[in-house]
């Protein structure tokens, strides 16, 4: 099982990480799709452009990837993702509170490039750690 798209996947991630998402044209297909995107985007670069930048700038999220693997047609990413409280997503309680987040990224791919994209976050656990909502195990 050989995914000539994985250099793809990589260079996203760490895209996100530096904020130069230039590459996306070259990673991602023209009508590529954002599943996991929490709103809506146009397909495309443009698209996950747009999102890429709020996730970087905004949330100010970076990831750690932690395993990779590919089949013929899809990618998985485990990652750790670190951000930052923001008020209109976490709550006033959670502004500038850092804290992280397991997540797991599948992308179908077409040849070398990412097609679509289907995002798992443990958001919840995230709002927990940061004292947004309170911790149910105490």
């Amino acid at each position: 099982m050989s995914n000539p798209a994985l250099l793809a996947a990589v260079r996203v991630f760490e895209a996100i990480n530096s904020g130069d998402l230039s590459c996306l044209t070259d990673c991602v297909t023209d009508d590529f799709v954002d599943h996991g995107s929490p709103m809506p985007i146009p397909p495309g670069p443009a698209g996950y452009t747009q999102i890429l930048t709020f996730v970087h700038q905004v949330l100010r999220i970076r990831y750690e990837m932690k395993d990779l693997f590919a089949t013929d047609d899809r990618i998985v990413v485990r990652a750790v993702a670190s951000g930052v409280g923001v008020a209109e997503f976490h709550g006033p309680d959670a502004v500038d509170r850092e804290y992280t987040m397991s997540t797991i990224h599948i992308y179908r791919t077409e040849g070398d490039r990412l097609a679509e994209h289907w995002g798992v976050r443990d958001e919840l656990g995230a709002m927990r750690r940061m004292g947004a909502l309170p911790d149910s195990t105490a």
